[in-house]
């Protein structure tokens, strides 16, 4: 078979599983690469495809400058083309399922505090000086994002039904497009209430999303990334990357640090695995410090 007509099948096949538009746009972005690849290095069946076509694909991302996270999430949308092959016994074998991931350097990034607060000053001063939507939605953006570790996606399709003032909670659709309750702070639902006020008198008529572009219309991928790259260029911190996971990472890091549980930092973050939890709580809790403290074999030993 065709590459382009499987990989055609393999895209119209996501979308019928009722997959998410930011996936399908990876899937294009990301397996699209791999198929150009292919189809320019004259491998034009599917048949054709095998492991050191997908290695020497993989080398030449790297060879570019691709991440080694990067890498891995090509490979994943690579193996996810051929399973779904394999499963319509279009292929034998998936060619990517014996390459090996590579490994990773675990950094996570988080923002200081003075580096919240320039961003915040940022904002504070555009709102000074141009009394904009543009100033306010920013600065909101940040709070919100920092007070609730929320995710892009989530934060882009917020709207204000979903925002419970009274009982000081926001309900999302998280991942797998599960229906979850995040809770506000008291300082939070106060900012959003007088955001809210804001934007009833900015437009004509209130949006039913809480962030919205300057024609009120719901924010997208695109537009949430610019705002984001833009503030990266204002600020030009050297050490972390200006972005909506940053600021997840960061409302996770303080919670680590503050001696959370592992249990109610996984509930807070909505994290469908521990092992995704423990990973933060291994760079940053001080848990694991304590337990060595209570239950380290040397406690009872007189030396």
């Amino acid at each position: 078979m065709l590459l382009k007509f499987a990989y055609q099948e393999f895209i119209e096949d996501r979308i019928f599983k009722n997959t998410t538009k930011v996936n399908i746009q990876n899937y294009k972005v990301l397996l699209g690469g791999f198929v150009d690849y292919c189809i320019e290095n004259n491998l034009l069946n599917v048949e054709e495809v095998k492991t050191i076509h997908v290695k020497s694909y993989l080398r030449h991302c790297q060879g570019k400058g691709n991440s080694a996270n990067t890498i891995n999430t090509k490979l994943q949308r690579i193996r996810a083309f051929f399973n779904f092959l394999k499963e319509e016994s279009i292929v034998k074998e998936n060619p990517a399922s014996k390459v090996r991931r590579q490994q990773v350097d675990i950094k996570i990034d988080v923002f200081s505090d003075e580096q919240i607060n320039q961003m915040l000053a940022y904002y504070r001063g555009l709102r000074r000086r141009e009394k904009s939507y543009f100033a306010y939605r920013g600065y909101m953006l940040i709070v919100t994002f920092l007070g609730t570790g929320i995710r892009r996606t989530e934060i882009i399709n917020l709207k204000w039904s979903d925002v419970d003032l009274e009982n000081l909670t926001i309900s999302v659709y998280g991942k797998r497009r599960k229906r979850e309750i995040v809770f506000l702070t008291e300082k939070l639902a106060k900012e959003l209430s007088t955001y809210n006020i804001f934007c009833s008198r900015h437009f004509p008529k209130l949006s039913d999303y809480v962030f919205v572009k300057r024609d009120n219309t719901q924010m997208t991928q695109n537009s949430i990334m610019l705002l984001f790259q833009n503030l990266q260029r204002k600020m030009n911190f050297s050490d972390v990357r200006v972005s909506p996971h940053t600021f997840r990472h960061t409302f996770c890091h303080r919670l680590a640090m503050s001696g959370m549980s592992a249990f109610a930092i996984q509930k807070m973050m909505r994290h469908e695995n521990i092992a995704v939890t423990m990973r933060y709580v291994a760079m940053w809790g001080n848990e694991l410090k304590e337990q060595n403290d209570k239950y380290n074999p040397l406690n009872n030993i007189d030396i």
